[in-house]
Order: C-alpha cells, then structure tokens, then sequence
C-alpha cells in the first residue's frame, strides 16, 4: 500500500519560540471574555477557562504545528463550558495561584480617562451588554467570536462545528438583531424619559 505524501512526512517540531504559554497567554482575554458571556458569571467564567487551558496543556502534544492554535483552544473552551452545562464536567479544578496579598497595582492597570468619558462609554457599554444579552446562545457564541475576538468565518465554523453558511446567517441575524435593540434604545422617546 502507497502512503500519501502527507502521510510519510514526519512531524515537524515545534520551532523554538512556539511553546503552550506563548501561544495561550495573549488569547486569555478572549478567552475569558467568551466564557464570561457563555456562563453570564464571572466565578464559573474563570473555573471554565482553568479547566479549558489544562486540557489544553494536557493535549498540547498531540496539537499540529502549523494549525489554528486560536481556533483549537477556543473550540476546547466551547466544549468545557458544554460539558460543564449537561453534567459531564467530572471535576472542577483548583486555582494553583495565591491570591494578592497587598502587591502594588501596575501602573498600566491604572484608568487616566475622565469622569465624563468614563461615564459616556459606560453608558455605550451598558447598552451594548444588555443587547448582547438579548440574544440567544447560539447567535451571541457566532457575533462574539466575530466581532470581538475577531476571528474568520472558518475559524468560527471550526470552533462551533457548523457549516460555513450558518456561521455567516448566524452573524448577520445576531448584528441585525442587536442593531435593532441598540436602535430602539436610542430612540428620541426613549432618550428623554431617562
């Protein structure tokens, strides 16, 4: 029997500057920002991307070089929260981090905007989540993915395990949707009565 070409190639290895934590720690955000959305808690949020980053160190070795990274942990997340909702979730893990214990803040951490500004775009926001919120599961997953975390069509495909077009109709139902709520949130009515 011929073996394919792709079949024959040995696996690459990993070039020096492609370790699990280079490729997981600038996608932490994103991933707790989903899982925050998905789990509408900030606690469950935070055990589910725990969860989702040891299984994905777990089976880090068995990840292709050269494929989506992003798309793959993501999925892994996605299906941790599933998991976690149906009862398969058989144990939750620890946190292996100590809590601050009075360290100084960074100086990056610090807000410098005004007051004004600060209450303008918390105002934006308020109205934005509570949108967001409208939406069902499965439209808010697909506009996340895309707005926010700014993935492609493909990758949400991959990470959602659905056709292209229904990523595609999914966001466009999910932008019109939130269209509509952030419309009739500023209407002039609706302004004034505040």
């Amino acid at each position: 029997m011929k073996l394919l070409p792709w079949r024959r190639a040995p696996r690459e290895e990993r070039p020096a500057g492609q370790s699990f934590e280079e490729l997981a720690m600038p996608l932490l955000p994103g991933l707790y920002n989903l899982a925050r959305w998905l789990t509408r808690d900030a606690v469950e949020a935070e055990d589910v991307v725990q969860e989702t980053l040891l299984k994905a160190l777990r089976g880090f070795d068995g990840f292709a070089p050269g494929t989506n990274f992003k798309a793959w942990i993501f999925r892994i997340l996605r299906n941790t929260f599933l998991s976690s909702r149906s009862g398969l979730a058989a144990t939750r893990t620890v946190a292996l981090e100590e809590e601050l214990d009075g360290t100084a803040i960074p100086e990056s951490a610090i807000d410098r905007e005004t007051p004004e500004l600060s209450l303008l775009r918390l105002a934006d926001r308020e109205a934005l989540e509570q949108a967001l919120r409208q939406l069902p599961s499965p439209l808010l997953e697909v506009v996340l993915l895309c707005d926010v975390e700014e993935m492609k069509y493909r990758e949400i495909a991959a990470v959602l395990e659905i056709p292209l077009g229904t990523v595609m109709s999914r966001i466009a139902r999910a932008r019109a949707a939130l269209r509509i709520s952030l419309e009739a949130e500023n209407a002039p009515g609706r302004r004034a009565a505040r």
